[in-house]
């Protein structure tokens, strides 16, 4: 893990943005949380399809996570009042948000076609690595908690191995393939921005988030497009080959992977794992079909 820009040591209530590629993003959000002792405060706004997901849908939504549906099915006020009640039980507050609101994928070019064609007609900057970032849920989020947030992280993530022969961007990893395969390293950019500096209006915060994308698509360029190839694969500034010791990781390893192992080892252990994900899954697509 590659860390370019500012990552505070310290804890605070943050609204987290950063462009989206594949599900591995998920997992960055929790790298850098992790490196603050905030992870447990890492919570996301998300898709509404996925609180459909098995056992997970239930536990994202009890975590402090925000389903959304996109464009004029976006609930606003349901939004807030999750936001509102969150802040009444004074939640630690890492909130993600992948203004995009669907990932970049290279071998999908209509998605980024439209995504151009759209900003052309909107008379906004064309973009090449990233998609045209949709502003309602940071608008919601950013104008709900303003006076409970200290900052909003603006993160750019790139994964090498992620360009061909020809310089053709790729997929960038599943989850299976990073957790899987010879991990590739990871480059993140953050740039920690004060309140102050984001527009409070919807339509200026608009065009604030995507100036803010602009500088996300001129370091991909840099990334994966520069003409000198020593410069390829790496931000511009300094960096930091950020590693984690031990004592943060190990811990949670054994008391998860004791867990797990000590329920499959036995025949009883088994029963209970299976009746878990099938009777959790049903419970917990009915709780948040009633209460979001």
């Amino acid at each position: 893990v590659i860390i370019y820009g500012d990552l505070p040591k310290n804890k605070e209530n943050v609204i987290y943005l950063s462009n989206h590629q594949c599900t591995v993003d998920w997992i960055i959000a929790d790298m850098l949380a992790i490196r603050q002792n905030a992870l447990g405060h890492v919570r996301y706004v998300l898709k509404d399809g996925l609180k459909w997901l098995p056992l997970y849908g239930w536990y994202f939504s009890q975590h402090g996570g925000v389903y959304v549906k996109r464009s004029a099915k976006f609930n606003e006020k349901e939004m807030r009042e999750k936001l509102r009640a969150q802040m009444k039980a004074e939640t630690p507050m890492y909130l993600v948000i992948f203004p995009e609101g669907t990932r970049y994928n290279p071998e999908i070019p209509k998605v980024i076609a439209d995504s151009q064609s759209f900003a052309e007609k909107e008379g906004l900057a064309i973009l090449k690595h990233v998609l045209t970032p949709r502003v309602k849920a940071t608008h919601v989020a950013v104008d709900t908690m303003k006076d409970y947030l200290d900052a909003v992280y603006d993160v750019t993530v790139a994964y090498e191995g992620t360009v061909d022969h020809k310089g053709q961007r790729k997929l960038a990893p599943s989850m299976t393939e990073f957790l899987c395969k010879e991990c590739p390293r990871v480059h993140i950019f953050i740039d920690r921005i004060d309140l102050k500096d984001i527009p409070e209006e919807q339509m200026y915060m608009r065009r604030w988030l995507h100036e803010r994308f602009e500088i996300k698509d001129k370091l991909l360029i840099e990334f994966y497009d520069a003409k000198d190839s020593k410069r390829r694969n790496k931000f511009p500034g300094k960096s930091v080959h950020s590693k984690l010791s031990l004592k943060k990781t190990l811990p949670s390893l054994l008391f998860l992977g004791g867990l797990t192992a000590s329920m499959l080892l036995t025949e009883s252990g088994r029963k209970l794992y299976v009746k878990t994900w099938i009777y959790g899954t049903l419970i917990g697509c009915l709780w948040v079909s009633i209460k979001p």
